[in-house]
């Protein structure tokens, strides 16, 4: 079941010793909103192709145990995304995975952040 995490929570998985793209992966979700900063480390794979490459990032990623997802906002993007690579997950791999919403998506978490190198890259104020 897909849970959901707080900036605060995923801060510390971020400078805590685990290991991206090992430990855990941030998917960000967002499509052209992307542009004007990300969290450190994710990897885009925009809503509108989500599906298109869906069976590529379950395959990739079926022994990374923690899965966090997040759009602008996680309230729709997000969640769907974390819902069906769940679904898709489950089906096709016996995972031990937990996965993850950012509460409050990018939008709560870039600005919280964006004065930390180790968070946020590709910042750039004038679009937020």
């Amino acid at each position: 079941m897909v849970q959901g995490i707080i900036g605060s929570e995923l801060a510390k998985l971020i400078k805590s010793d685990k290991v991206p793209d090992k430990d855990y992966l941030i998917v960000d979700v967002r499509d052209e909103d992307w542009k004007g900063g990300n969290i450190k480390g994710s990897r885009n794979y925009p809503s509108q192709r989500f599906l298109l490459e869906l069976d590529d990032l379950v395959e990739r990623t079926k022994d990374v145990p923690i899965m966090i997802f997040h759009c602008a906002l996680s309230q729709e993007r997000g969640p769907k995304a974390a819902r069906i690579y769940e679904e898709t997950c489950n089906a096709l791999h016996d995972a031990d995975h937990t996965v993850y919403v950012l509460q409050g998506g990018f939008v709560q978490f870039g600005p919280a952040y964006k004065d930390d190198p180790e968070l946020v890259e590709n910042w750039r104020e004038v679009i937020w």
